[in-house]
């Protein structure tokens, strides 16, 4: 096939219209960490051209919400705002994940609300600034390390999440184990620097998102849940991992286990960062022996290469998305597409964020 983007997938019990992933891109536009209309109506934009969308990074818990005007998926109001969004999307038949993104120690207390806390795997400091309303960037809150009973009561929190996002009818949810966030905190050593159970070895520090995927698989069924990785990423401070080729198969392995639909890699080197080697991408995908989705700079003209050539199954675009409502009906007719304004990526308001056309 000449252009396998463009044809039908099944994923679990639904059918895909194309290949074509709408990839999670935070937008910071839910004051109050709860969805709004205004969301409703991006995600609503871009429902009729994308086979599937992967929300922002949606936190499962108020300690995971780092980043000013995000939103979260663990009370009622979130629920009720999420539903206007699966209403939009399930409104032209599309489908739609919902990504639960804990920040971990990739925070700043003050966009925290009262009570909440910044926790790792380990105690320390990165060097990284964070917005704050209103106040501009501001240094990362120093991260406590997190007990036996915080890391219990995340997990769970993460099951609850999952459970609230079917209530707000989402198709399904991925779990962030990329980008710097809690999940591959636990996983990197360079972030894990624990010697009980949930750190030392590679595999002790697989424990943590195991743990989570294994136990939300059970609560929502496995077909409902696939999980975002991103070896070599640099993010919120990450150091590319010495065991990197070894310890990233072996969680494949344990998602495989855990019996989830799909692995979404993600290849930051178009952004600057070192570049996921294929050996790594093909030993996660002979390790979890499912469905692939790739993502990392992608055009048509690669995605159709790289689905034909077998290295996955599904692929994800960003920023075509975040400037391009119909982006793959226009990259597929080979029409002229919009350039993303980054000047307006995180602010509040309908400015870069609704009024593409």
């Amino acid at each position: 096939m000449t252009n396998p983007i463009l044809s039908t997938f099944k994923l679990g019990s639904l059918t895909l219209t194309n290949r074509a992933v709408m990839s999670p891109m935070t937008r910071s536009r839910a004051p109050g960490n709860v969805p709004n209309a205004m969301m409703a109506t991006y995600y609503g934009q871009r429902a009729g051209d994308a086979g599937l969308i992967i929300t922002e990074g949606t936190s499962p818990s108020p300690n995971g919400l780092g980043y000013p005007r995000i939103p979260g998926l663990f009370n009622a109001a979130q629920v009720a705002g999420w539903k206007g969004v699966t209403d939009a999307i399930h409104a032209t038949g599309g489908h739609i994940f919902v990504q639960l993104m804990h920040t971990g120690r990739v925070a700043n207390i003050a966009n925290l609300p009262a009570g909440a806390r910044v926790l790792a795997p380990s105690a320390m400091v990165i060097d990284q600034q964070i917005w704050v309303d209103p106040d501009g960037n501001k240094p990362v809150t120093p991260a406590q390390e997190r007990t036996v009973a915080d890391i219990e009561h995340a997990i769970d929190e993460f099951v609850h999440a999952g459970k609230l996002a079917i209530e707000a009818g989402f198709d399904g949810v991925e779990l962030h184990g990329a980008n710097g966030y809690l999940i591959e905190q636990f996983l990197n050593s360079s972030s894990n620097h624990r010697t009980d159970d949930w750190g030392g070895s590679a595999q002790k520090r697989c424990k943590f998102g195991f743990e989570v995927a294994k136990r939300l698989a059970a609560a929502i069924g496995g077909q409902r849940v696939g999980i975002r990785m991103s070896p070599y990423g640099v993010n919120g401070g990450m150091q590319p991992d010495p065991e990197v080729e070894t310890s990233y198969p072996h969680f494949a392995g344990l998602m495989k286990q855990a019996g989830l639909a799909y692995i979404h890699i993600a290849d930051h080197s178009a952004m600057g960062a070192p570049k996921v080697s294929d050996s790594v991408k093909a030993n996660i995908r002979k390790a979890f022996g499912g469905l692939i989705i790739l993502a990392g700079g992608y055009d048509y003209a690669r995605a159709n290469a790289d689905l034909t050539e077998g290295k996955g199954e599904l692929v994800a675009f960003g920023r075509g998305y975040l400037a391009n409502p119909t982006y793959l009906a226009r990259a597929s007719k080979g029409e002229a597409l919009n350039a993303p304004d980054f000047t307006t990526l995180y602010s509040p308001g309908e400015k870069g964020y609704i009024d593409y056309p």
